[in-house]
């Protein structure tokens, strides 16, 4: 479900939740980076337990006892291996309890819903990759996922041609397959 209603019209969209918050921060983050990025993972914590239990870290990441705005802390992860296959790599994942959730953020070529029609039928995924990069209505999507523990979900996508924090769309149904993949992660 998309939710435009806590787009502000002078500003990046108001976050409700603290997972909208961890969300929409780490998409300002990767914004701020520019495009043409590798997929980003973030660990979700608990700010209160990371000051609490990790001081030194707390204060290397900037968390002063004084901002009680941010519940959930990302942290971001080493390096996605660029020649493993996302959806591979992230069934390797395993978190220490410690963590609350975690985020993905990853930039891909997305067609609008009346493109699905025309396209080619028995494509393998290289070749399907290579026509969606070559369709005249393709649009490069900046998509940050994010799920916590308990199920709940979070997301927000950017378009690179509207580049905008004001056009940053959020909802926790955009991108339901990545969201299940992260949720696995979580699995015993």
């Amino acid at each position: 479900m998309l939710n435009m209603s806590n787009v502000s019209p002078s500003g990046p969209p108001m976050a409700t939740s603290p997972l909208t918050r961890a969300v929409l921060e780490i998409d300002e983050y990767t914004s701020g980076l520019g495009w043409d990025q590798p997929a980003r993972l973030f660990a979700l914590v608990d700010t209160a337990k990371l000051r609490a239990q990790e001081p030194g870290l707390a204060a290397q990441l900037g968390l002063d006892d004084t901002d009680s705005t941010a519940t959930l802390t990302p942290v971001e992860q080493d390096e996605i291996p660029e020649d493993a296959a996302l959806d591979e790599f992230l069934a390797t994942i395993a978190w220490p309890d410690a963590v609350a959730g975690c985020a993905l953020t990853v930039e891909r070529l997305m067609l609008p819903p009346s493109a699905e029609t025309s396209v080619p039928e028995g494509l393998s995924d290289a070749q399907l990759a290579k026509w969606v990069a070559k369709h005249p209505d393709r649009q490069e999507v900046r998509m940050t996922v994010a799920v916590l523990r308990n199920g709940v979900r979070e997301s927000a996508l950017r378009l690179r041609e509207k580049d905008s924090a004001t056009e940053v769309l959020t909802g926790s149904a955009l991108v339901p397959g990545l969201a299940e993949a992260l949720a696995a992660t979580f699995e015993a």
